[in-house]
């Protein structure tokens, strides 16, 4: 006798469905990390890169329901404030300064009720001032000339697995310049500006140039500040990054900041250094 499963049984075989963005939406203000969101130092907690472009999306969603008054995004600067557990977070948005020339916003982030990450962005009037334009102009090279570079194989983490990364050549110690996309949406089914998205990549600069191994060291960022020229086009993430050292447990990784027209701008992330326990 043939026997078929009901329609509930047959949803309970079903294997689970592969995430394809970050974070998922719960409502206007939470979301839900997926295991993509998942971090390299710990895969219990979410990568800041992702949760960085959360919030500049956050912030773009606060700005469009007060009227955006066309100001551009010129820096943003997010303080770690503590453990990012992979788990729901909720970001509140305010605006601190407003202007029609200058503005300027803040975000908490809060996990479990506490904040953990606090970010400010400045915006500023958009002029022409094309005739006047200038600065280094040193290109990387085109990202569908290279290869993929597995950083999966030198970090863990749903994160870093998710990531497409194209050294412009070999990557050396504390020095390397690469391109990053993602296949992945940073928020599903939610449209998402395509400055988010080039921040969301930014703070994996601290992890493609590395001076020591992290099985053996610890060198995670407190913070991250991005300031730009230019506003950048296209979906890739230029970093050009250097990764310092201080001997009494300071560190510094400075990125010049690309898309495929060239430079857009720079970040700066202080690391706190030391030996991992055990080591």
């Amino acid at each position: 006798m043939l026997s078929f499963s009901t329609p509930s049984e047959q949803h309970l075989e079903k294997p689970p469905l592969t995430p394809d963005s970050y974070f998922e939406p719960i409502d206007d203000h939470r979301y839900k990390p997926t295991t993509h969101a998942g971090g390299a130092w710990a895969q219990d907690e979410i990568h800041f890169s992702p949760l960085g472009g959360l919030v500049a999306h956050a912030v773009d969603r606060h700005r469009t329901a007060a009227g955006d008054n066309g100001l551009l995004l010129s820096r943003i600067s997010y303080d770690i404030l503590g453990r990012l557990a992979l788990d729901e977070c909720e970001i509140e948005v305010a605006t601190v300064r407003p202007g029609r020339t200058i503005e300027l916003v803040e975000a908490v982030v809060r996990i479990a009720g506490r904040p953990v990450v606090r970010a400010r962005a400045w915006f500023l009037a958009a002029v022409d001032t094309s005739e006047v334009a200038g600065g280094p102009d040193d290109r990387l090279t085109s990202p569908e000339s290279l290869a993929t570079w597995p950083m999966s194989d030198a970090w863990p983490g749903g994160y870093i697995a998710s990531l497409d990364v194209r050294p412009v050549a070999p990557p050396r110690l504390g020095r390397t310049a690469a391109w990053i996309s993602t296949p992945l949406d940073l928020v599903a089914g939610v449209p998402v500006g395509r400055l988010a998205s080039y921040l969301a990549l930014v703070d994996t600069a601290n992890g493609i140039a590395v001076r020591q191994p992290p099985t053996a060291w610890m060198f995670p960022n407190v913070d991250l500040t991005v300031h730009l020229h230019r506003q950048p086009r296209g979906p890739w993430t230029g970093l050009d990054a250097t990764v310092t050292f201080g001997p009494s447990g300071q560190g510094l990784t400075s990125t010049v900041l690309h898309d495929v027209h060239g430079p857009v701008g720079q970040a700066q992330q202080i690391l706190t250094v030391r030996p991992r326990p055990g080591t």
